[in-house]
């Protein structure tokens, strides 16, 4: 595995298989993506107290990204992985803050991003995101994807109210 900048959210072995604890019916009810951008499918592990969830989306030789990213050789782009980050963070901070009038907490900014390995068909990203900070209109969120044991992505993700 690559050398990492941070230290692990949580041991990815440890939730590879786990079981369902909100399926994706349960995520909509939380987030507002749906169709090809439903890139959260599940989620499998939820601690409210720390603020830290896993969840996972299974590539297929069907997503969206497969037949112009890469033509032969289909790796799933990093903007995509930061979306799925983006929308494991949203779904964290719909436990912490509520929303009203119709908003909704967006992506708004992505720092210490660093990729660290490639996605193919068949793959599960698992998804990992802490909130490190958190305001009623902006949070900050730790986040990490994997596939397996081997990091493929990093970096903090900031959702605002919008």
């Amino acid at each position: 595995m690559p050398a990492m900048s941070a230290k692990l959210l949580a041991d990815p072995m440890e939730w590879v298989d786990a079981p369902v604890v909100f399926d994706q019916a349960a995520v909509h009810e939380r987030i507002p993506q749906r169709h090809e951008m439903a890139l959260l499918q599940a989620v499998v592990h939820h601690d409210p107290q720390e603020h830290l969830a896993v969840g996972y989306h299974d590539t297929t030789a069907e997503d969206f990204w497969v037949r112009g990213h890469i033509p032969g050789r289909p790796l799933m782009p990093g903007v995509v992985m930061v979306e799925a980050a983006a929308q494991l963070s949203a779904f964290v901070s719909s436990f912490i803050v509520q929303q009203s009038d119709g908003r909704l907490f967006g992506f708004a900014g992505l720092e210490k991003a660093r990729f660290r390995g490639q996605v193919v068909p068949g793959d599960r990203l698992l998804i990992m995101a802490r909130a490190v900070r958190v305001r009623r209109s902006l949070a900050t969120f730790a986040t990490q994807c994997f596939v397996k044991d081997r990091l493929v992505f990093e970096g903090d993700i900031i959702g605002a109210s919008i």
